[in-house]
């Protein structure tokens, strides 16, 4: 046990660095491009970090046809999403107050409230929709053209933050490859490091996935505990991470546009993959699980259509919605 502690910490670690490579790659690509924080956060940021738990679960049930795989498969689809609009909204909210209380930074989020509030509305659109479509598992063809009409919304969400209006990107640090290996910065060498940071990030989530499963397994964890808290918090790692950079930089809009935009990614990938290829009968704690997801995304939007900016402790009450699913869990 002592060893697979050791190597997990060792792939955390690896992560913590891809992540680093990863936000200095992808700030640098908007900036060459000329991208709005939207386009960066919410799509490119998203899509890369969000790759993992979405790999995860396509995978196992691909290639196990057991309905215990199913049920880990499904758990997993419905765990990224519940971990980021809970407790990934808990640590950045929580990120912001320790940055304002060592002096880095204030306690006001200065996001766009536009950006984010297209993707907290398609998150709970697209989602809820999904969820609410286990009330006809039964009807297939009904399920299955809901699922694709599902997927085909991700194009009209992408138009909508390619063509909206945003924040060009500011205070953008040199390229890691210029400052440590004196390479030119333009697209390409940008791409090399970007592309580095995301397989870096996703061989980390991979060993780290692996060892958790491992040690969870040491204890006699069960299967649907694992699939829906324990690998989902793996996954994300990369989320909250970039999310606690950024913060930490001032650059709200990518932070939080970041876990917002892979929220959406999550609800018209995975998802709909798990509407077609499985039985899509959810219930008990996996229903818990996205009825809170829904929750702490719909609370932050009220918010922020109310105040036109994000709330560190608003943020923090996904904590709150956390600890009830744990409670659900174990009670």
């Amino acid at each position: 046990m002592t060893v697979t502690i050791a190597f997990l910490c060792a792939s955390f670690l690896i992560i913590l660095a891809s992540c680093y490579v990863f936000v200095n790659a992808v700030e640098c690509l908007g900036g060459a491009c000329n991208l709005h924080q939207g386009i960066v956060g919410s799509i490119l940021a998203a899509i890369g970090t969000a790759l993992p738990e979405t790999i995860i679960p396509i995978l196992a049930i691909l290639f196990s046809k057991t309905m215990s795989a199913h049920d880990v498969g499904i758990g997993a689809i419905a765990g990224a999403p519940f971990m980021l609009s809970t407790l990934a909204f808990f640590v950045t909210g929580a990120a912001v107050l320790i940055y304002s209380a060592l002096g880095k930074r204030t306690r006001h989020m200065n996001v766009d409230a536009g950006i984010i509030s297209k993707d907290l509305t398609f998150f709970l659109i697209i989602y809820g929709t999904a969820v609410a479509s286990t009330l006809i598992y039964e009807i297939v063809w009904l399920k299955i053209l809901i699922a694709i009409l599902l997927l085909l919304s991700y194009s009209l969400y992408l138009k909508l933050i390619v063509s909206g209006e945003g924040t060009l990107l500011k205070n953008v640090g040199p390229l890691y490859l210029k400052v440590y290996f004196k390479l030119p910065e333009n697209v390409p060498w940008i791409s090399v490091q970007l592309l580095f940071g995301l397989l870096l990030m996703l061989a980390g989530a991979h060993f780290f996935i692996s060892y958790i499963q491992s040690l969870s397994m040491t204890l006699g964890i069960a299967p649907l505990i694992l699939s829906l808290v324990i690998t989902p918090i793996a996954t994300e790692l990369p989320e909250k991470l970039n999310s606690v950079l950024w913060v930490g930089r001032n650059k709200e809009t990518l932070a939080i546009g970041n876990l917002t935009g892979a929220m959406v990614f999550q609800s018209c990938f995975p998802v709909v993959f798990g509407m077609i290829f499985t039985p899509w009968n959810l219930r008990g704690i996996i229903l818990v699980s996205a009825a809170l997801a829904l929750a702490g995304a719909a609370i932050n939007l009220a918010w922020l259509k109310i105040f036109k900016h994000m709330n560190p402790y608003v943020l923090m009450a996904g904590g709150a919605l956390y600890a009830v699913f744990i409670c659900c869990v174990f009670l």
